[in-house]
């Protein structure tokens, strides 16, 4: 019986640490996927100067993260939200990829 149960958790051990972890998507790939359609290279397809460069950024007080998560997160004119559809963590990790770009000039 007692072989039975430590063979069954030597089972289950080998298991867990064998199985593939998942790791959560990028904010490189959450961009990709739900944001580069308007705002591949850090451009904007539907109003051309509100990119996502540095100065245009800066320009329009979405340089920092609180305000893009605001902004992806609730949507504001032709930009759509994504609550809903991205989790905040998922909003975050794309606010600092795209912070992260425009400081790198994308």
């Amino acid at each position: 019986m007692i072989r039975k149960i430590i063979a069954s958790l030597l089972l289950v051990t080998f298991l867990v640490i064998a199985s593939p972890v998942q790791a959560a998507p990028s904010g490189e790939q959450i961009f990709q996927a739900n944001c580069a359609a308007c705002h591949a290279g850090g451009g904007n397809r539907i109003m051309a100067n509100k990119t996502l460069k540095q100065d245009a950024l800066a320009r329009y007080n979405m340089d920092s993260k609180e305000n893009i998560v605001q902004q992806v997160t609730n949507g504001k004119r032709a930009m759509p939200a994504f609550r809903g559809r991205l989790t905040s963590s998922q909003i975050e990790a794309v606010a600092e990829y795209v912070l992260s770009q425009a400081e790198k000039g994308w």
